[in-house]
């Protein structure tokens, strides 16, 4: 019945915190959906989402526009023009413009400098087989094939990108004009369209098996991975409102009252942490129902849950726990509500980087690989990972459970070790 009534009045001091809903419901539904919104063009960066690419094209030959048809075909570029008189700063202009973050100039000279490599490659082949090759010995002078404007904010591996699809065109109408003048040279008659196009097709056969442990179907899209992510981000923000709480009873003299009732302040943290486990729960429940429901109305993939459904639910409680527990910790450790909010909202942030919530474990550096583990957010967004994105049942995640469970009695045993000390309890 203590228990009980004690619940009770955390649930009543936590309605009327307004503010601290907003914090723990509002907050991180608007995180979920906007961040989504926007890493979902990233994976689909190459499907449904071309990349921009302005065009000026200086050279009048027929190879230039054979190039940019390679480009157009490739479903890997958005084309737009430029007259072929524009000057850089036009070309910039342009970009800017119209928000296209890359920009191609084809050199005047491009037609003839393919066609002369091309004659020459051919010409030194024939020779090679002993048969009398004849290799281009008019004088063209070297140029760059393009010149390559970008916005210096596009990530490397964009740009990377972005020459690997032009050097790709570019080989390819170049293997062209090779075989045709090869074929002339030895059959002294053009080459065929369809052996042509059966020689270049450049088609290789690639079998994609994403990583699971249960060798089942996996979804990968921005839904499946910002979900679990800010769900988790949710649940450790509680640390406003329940280190706020205990502060406020600290200095309210609440805890000194307590010693004077027939009660234990055990039954005080155990209503506190039940309250707010509860409210983790419901904070995941909601992130998961607009994901499953809403999305799709807002033309974002729809979240699909995980098939052990049972270890979903055991992995979002023992979060959920870890995260009250910690905002427990904060809580008593904090002498004023000010330090709380604080120190709680920046350790959030800051946990959740060294996690991988907001930068992608694979690219940080190596020195702080190491600090993972010691952030309980990256062994919560492990475990969700491992339901979500790899097709794992609960056995698959255990590892991940069981530390969360080590770093939650680690502070529980803080917690109450910092109460005997304040003489709190």
């Amino acid at each position: 019945m203590k228990l009980l009534a004690t619940i009770k009045k955390d649930l009543l001091v936590l309605v009327r915190d307004r503010w601290g809903l907003v914090l723990m419901f509002a907050m991180p539904v608007v995180l979920v959906i906007t961040v989504t919104n926007i890493q979902s063009s990233t994976f689909d960066v190459v499907g449904k989402n071309r990349i921009g690419l302005l065009v000026c094209n200086k050279d009048t030959g027929s190879l230039s526009l054979e190039f940019i048809n390679a480009l157009d075909t490739a479903g890997m570029f958005n084309l737009s023009f430029i007259d072929q008189n524009a000057n850089d700063k036009q070309v910039s202009d342009e970009m800017h413009a119209k928000d296209i973050v890359v920009g191609v100039t084809i050199d005047p000279s491009f037609s003839k400098q393919v066609a002369f490599k091309a004659k020459n490659i051919s010409g030194k082949a024939l020779i090679s087989f002993g048969l009398e090759g004849d290799t281009a010995t008019q004088s063209v002078q070297p140029k760059d094939y393009f010149s390559l404007y970008y916005n210096p904010l596009i990530p490397q591996s964009l740009k990377l990108s972005v020459r690997g699809a032009l050097n790709s065109a570019v080989q390819m109408i170049q293997s062209k004009e090779t075989l045709q003048d090869l074929y002339f040279s030895i059959n002294e008659k053009p080459l065929p369209d369809s052996l042509q196009r059966e020689m270049l097709s450049g088609y290789t056969g690639i079998k994609e098996i994403p990583l699971s442990s249960n060798n089942e179907k996996v979804i990968l899209n921005a839904t499946q991975h910002n979900v679990p992510a800010w769900t988790i981000f949710a649940m450790f923000f509680v640390v406003i409102s329940l280190a706020g709480s205990i502060v406020r009873e600290k200095l309210s003299g609440s805890f000194i009252r307590l010693k004077t009732l027939p009660t234990n302040y055990f039954i005080a943290l155990l209503s506190k942490q039940i309250t707010y486990l509860i409210v983790t729960f419901l904070q995941a429940a909601v992130i998961f129902t607009i994901g499953i429901y809403l999305f799709p109305f807002i033309n974002l993939p729809a979240l699909h849950l995980p098939h052990d459904i049972a270890g979903l639910v055991l992995i979002t409680l023992v979060c959920g726990w870890c995260a009250v527990s910690y905002a427990m910790c904060v809580g008593i450790f904090a002498h004023t509500q000010e330090q709380a909010n604080a120190f709680g909202s920046v350790s959030i942030v800051i946990l959740s980087i060294i996690g991988g919530l907001m930068i992608p474990s694979f690219i940080m550096p190596g020195s702080f690989k190491s600090l993972m583990a010691v952030s309980p957010l990256h062994w919560c967004l492990q475990a969700y990972y491992g339901l979500f994105l790899e097709g794992g049942r609960l056995k698959d995640v255990s590892i991940n459970i069981f530390s969360l469970l080590l770093m939650t009695l680690a502070l529980q045993v803080i917690a109450v070790f910092a109460l005997k000390r304040k003489k709190l309890i």
